[in-house]
């Protein structure tokens, strides 16, 4: 079986569905700098918050406008978009089928993008989902970007929260070892790390995919999203930033309330981030 590239993490979806205009101000008082609302060809909304390697984008609709796109008006509020790289989605999409994985065909979108200098171009996508039932309460996708220059431009990566990049993603699971298997059917064999007494994680470029027990992400980030059938959740984020003080200087400033953990990271609560528990650490490289 063959190897497919190692997993880098592109993007992660908060689905905010018909409160886009919630969401932004949400977000905006965390501190992320973001775009300006974009229009998908397939009738969503976006905001994104572009950092270093990766992004993370506020998914929904506006009011009177319809979309046929199940994947946010069925998903639960919250986390629901696990997203990774790849520069070859036909080839991606071939590979996984060998492998015995169900994905679903390759669909081609775009979102007219106004730049700096007035114009607009379009940014175009291809992406490539892990079939429906492989993944609960939210979808994995890889997303091959034909423009990422009218994605990742440099005067949309300064946040005032000093938030560098996106470097972990936390799903909780009754039984991780089970959630975690799908990834490495995927990108493995032998990607996954053994963590704590039941987890696993996941390298993805700058970010790592963390597999928890529900009972060690509340111990982590305090209350967080649950289901009522026992399957998966994703539930927070990890955010490198340049300054920690920085930081809770911009979440003061804006009235957000903040816990500082016993190794000095920052928590904002779930209840406080539109659904997603959100981690602040500092390090080399941020």
């Amino acid at each position: 079986m063959s190897q497919l590239p190692a997993p880098v993490l592109d993007h992660v979806v908060i689905n905010v569905k018909g409160e886009l205009d919630h969401a932004v101000d949400v977000y905006r008082r965390l501190g992320f700098a973001l775009t300006e609302r974009g229009h998908h060809s397939l009738g969503t909304s976006n905001h994104l918050a572009i950092f270093g390697e990766n992004y993370l984008e506020l998914l929904g609709y506006e009011a009177g406008k319809s979309t046929a796109r199940p994947d946010v008006t069925q998903a639960p509020l919250g986390l629901t978009g696990l997203v990774f790289k790849t520069q070859d989605s036909h080839g991606l999409f071939t590979a996984l089928q060998a492998r015995g994985v169900g994905v679903e065909t390759p669909a081609e979108f775009f979102r007219p993008v106004r730049l700096p200098d007035g114009t607009t171009q379009d940014a175009r996508f291809r992406t490539v989902r892990l079939a429906s039932e492989l993944v609960r309460n939210g979808r994995t996708f890889f997303c091959h970007h034909f423009t990422p220059e009218h994605v990742w431009r440099d005067e949309w990566r300064d946040h005032p929260n000093g938030v560098t990049d996106i470097v972990g993603f936390v799903i909780a699971s009754p039984n991780p070892a089970v959630t975690a298997a799908l990834y490495d059917r995927v990108f493995g064999p032998g990607v996954l790390t053994a963590t704590g007494a039941l987890g696993y994680s996941l390298t993805a470029g700058r970010a790592r995919v963390h597999f928890v027990t529900p009972a060690e992400a509340e111990q982590r980030f305090g209350k967080v999203e649950t289901t009522d059938d026992g399957s998966e959740r994703n539930v927070a984020l990890v955010l490198r930033t340049r300054s920690l003080t920085q930081t809770q200087a911009t979440l003061r400033e804006n009235g957000v309330p903040w816990t500082t953990l016993p190794d000095g990271t920052v928590l904002v609560a779930a209840d406080d981030g539109f659904h997603v528990a959100l981690q602040f650490v500092e390090g080399a490289g941020a």
